[in-house]
């Protein structure tokens, strides 16, 4: 027993001694790996890699033994795509890069030191985001450890970017005593610029944050972002503050391409952090135009969606600073050809927002217009983007008198053209206010929208919508002989003084609304002096009526003209037509013959204002 036992621990001393010899073996040869010899395998990798044949002049190692090696690589040649142009993508005459062996047994490859001399990278986005620097212009991720020492002389980087209108020549060195710098110039979309960077050496893989400024300046676009990274190039963990003035907020979009639209001259200034995929903006203010706004923004990355949570206050608000001036003389160029439209022709269609989603609150305490006072005065609401379903819920507009409530929904729902969807109600206005102020019509006006309809614009989406509209004007005066015509009673309207006033009981509009054409039903203007009725139609978009009154005065009347009139032309342009035969001389004389024989027809009734508000605001 005791001989066995002595055998079996020689046996396992001798095991480990032998696995001992191999390790001891494995590493002296990592040591000194003549790592030159792999020279064609790099070749291979990076062709397959950017999918076309690379070529290394030469590979050798120059430090000797050791776990930290140093290769000297000469003469790389990486060919340019076939669609990105002509030329290389990238030439290299002289590059040492050290690295860690050790790290090379569980297969990852740790890059500590590397020195860059005269080189050339040509790099190019296509107008469809293809890169020619790899498969996808997608970062992978964080940057992982810094590095230790980074020299560059010599080295110049070309960049044209179709996709967002940008192109740029810099040139790059790093060395102690300099520190990294990046010097240029190129265009933004048209927009001349002067580039620059700085931050300090890198070398000796000294510890702790690396503080750093970069620049973009011209007359159309200026940009600066001064901030520390956790390491130096880690701009996966970084705090920046950053301004930024542009004559639109596009060009800004061109850098920092966060899917932004055009607009009047803006101002900017953020607080930003980032961490990995998260971006959070505890600060952010600026100005668009006479516009004014602050709030905060996070921006996640989540199983490859962009998620984004904000607070958005607006202290002064015109609407058309959201848009270039561009777009606002093209605005008005259309009103002009298709005359004032009540509904906008704002733009729904979120067919480019795929994998982004968010939720915002919004408050504007004052809104302003270029022309005239808004009828809007301020506005809030909570806006959640979920898989190309925007939903703005509650939904707050404030008014010079009364107030606009409810929710908006747009649902793209993978169609062409989204699905919008209104419920909003209009409470406790005045007919005054809705025509712009003043105004010899008076009385509270209360409102309802239902409608449903598919369209790019909010003007497309209500000319195919379906569901209803109700209007109710209560308790307000008119013009005497306004009351009496609509009764057509020329006697009265005929003898009425100016100053002579009438009640306005109500205005009852119901509008069902099929494909975007709305049946008057009912449609009551109801005096103390007469009642008109009308039947007919409000198609959209082009907001055209078609409406026949008929009347009749609620007392006797002097002179009683029989007939009806036509309500044409447009929402915000109306145009009362009254038939020749209504004016002509036999059909006055035929009134004067009634009025003499007392035959002139029925008088109205009052209506039921109350049960016919409550029917058409349900």
């Amino acid at each position: 027993m005791r001989t066995a036992a002595i055998l079996s621990d020689k046996r396992v001393r001798w095991s480990a001694a032998i696995v001992a010899g191999i390790i001891a073996a494995l590493l002296m040869l990592l040591a000194a790996f003549p790592w030159g010899m792999l020279k064609g395998m790099i070749e291979d990798r990076l062709s397959r890699r950017f999918g076309r044949t690379v070529t290394i002049g030469r590979v050798e190692r120059i430090d000797g033994f050791g776990f930290h090696p140093m290769l000297r690589v000469t003469d790389i040649r990486i060919p340019q795509a076939r669609w990105a142009g002509e030329g290389d993508l990238a030439r290299i005459a002289d590059a040492r890069i050290g690295f860690l062996a050790l790290p090379l047994l569980r297969g990852r490859f740790k890059v500590r030191e590397l020195s860059v001399e005269r080189a050339t990278l040509t790099l190019v986005r296509a107008k469809d985001g293809r890169v020619n620097w790899g498969e996808s212009s997608d970062r992978k991720g964080p940057g992982g450890r810094p590095l230790d020492s980074l020299v560059i002389r010599g080295t110049t980087v070309l960049y044209r970017d179709a996709k967002q209108g940008r192109s740029f020549r810099v040139m790059l060195a790093s060395d102690t005593k300099q520190g990294f710098r990046i010097a240029g110039s190129g265009d933004v979309r048209g927009a001349p610029v002067i580039i620059e960077a700085t931050g300090p050496a890198i070398a000796g893989g000294a510890d702790g944050r690396w503080p750093f400024t970069a620049k973009i300046d011209g007359a159309a676009l200026a940009m600066t972002a001064k901030g520390t990274m956790a390491h130096p190039l880690d701009t996966d963990s970084m705090t920046l503050d950053v301004t930024a003035r542009a004559s639109d907020l596009k060009l800004i979009d061109a850098i920092i391409e966060a899917g932004l639209f055009r607009t009047q001259p803006v101002g900017l200034s953020a607080h930003v952090e980032r961490d990995g995929e998260t971006w959070t903006i505890p600060r952010l203010e600026g100005t668009v135009g006479r516009s004014r706004f602050a709030g905060k923004l996070k921006v996640e990355k989540v199983d490859g969606r962009t998620k984004l949570a904000g607070d958005f206050d607006a202290g002064v608000l015109d609407f058309d600073d959201l848009s270039s001036d561009e777009g606002i003389a093209q605005g008005e160029a259309k009103e002009r050809a298709i005359g004032p439209r009540l509904v906008p022709d704002t733009r729904i269609n979120l067919a480019k927002i795929g994998r982004t989603d968010g939720r915002f609150t919004f408050r504007v305490r004052r809104v302003v217009q270029r022309q005239g006072e808004s009828p809007i005065t301020a506005m809030q609401g909570t806006l959640v983007l979920d898989h190309q379903r925007l939903t703005i819920d509650p939904l707050g507009i404030a008014m010079r008198q009364g107030a606009i409530t409810g929710r908006a929904v747009v649902d793209q729902d993978g169609r062409k053209e989204p699905k919008l969807a209104l419920d909003l109600r209009l409470s406790g206005s005045s007919i005054g206010a809705l025509a712009g102020g003043g105004g010899s019509v008076t009385g509270r006006v209360d409102a309802r929208a239902v409608l449903t309809g598919r369209g790019s614009t909010i003007r497309e989406a209500i000319g195919r919508a379906d569901g209803r509209i109700g209007l109710a004007a209560r308790d307000g005066q008119l013009p005497a002989r306004i009351a009496s015509a609509l009764g057509f009673d020329a006697g009265r309207a005929l003898t009425a003084g100016d100053d002579d006033r009438a009640g306005l009981r109500c205005v009852i509009l119901g509008l069902p609304m099929r494909s975007g054409r709305g049946t008057v039903s009912p449609l009551i203007l109801d005096t103390t002096q007469s009642q008109s009725r009308g039947t007919g139609t409000i198609s959209f978009p082009d907001e055209r009526l078609a409406i026949t009154l008929t009347g009749a005065p609620k007392h006797n009347s002097i002179l009683r003209l029989p007939g009806s009139a036509t309500m044409a032309g447009t929402i915000r342009l109306p145009d009362i037509i009254v038939p020749k035969q209504v004016k002509s001389v036999g059909n006055f004389f035929k009134a004067i013959g009634r009025a003499i024989t007392g035959k002139q027809g029925p008088t109205a009734t009052d209506a039921d204002c109350g049960a016919l508000a409550a029917q058409v605001l349900r």
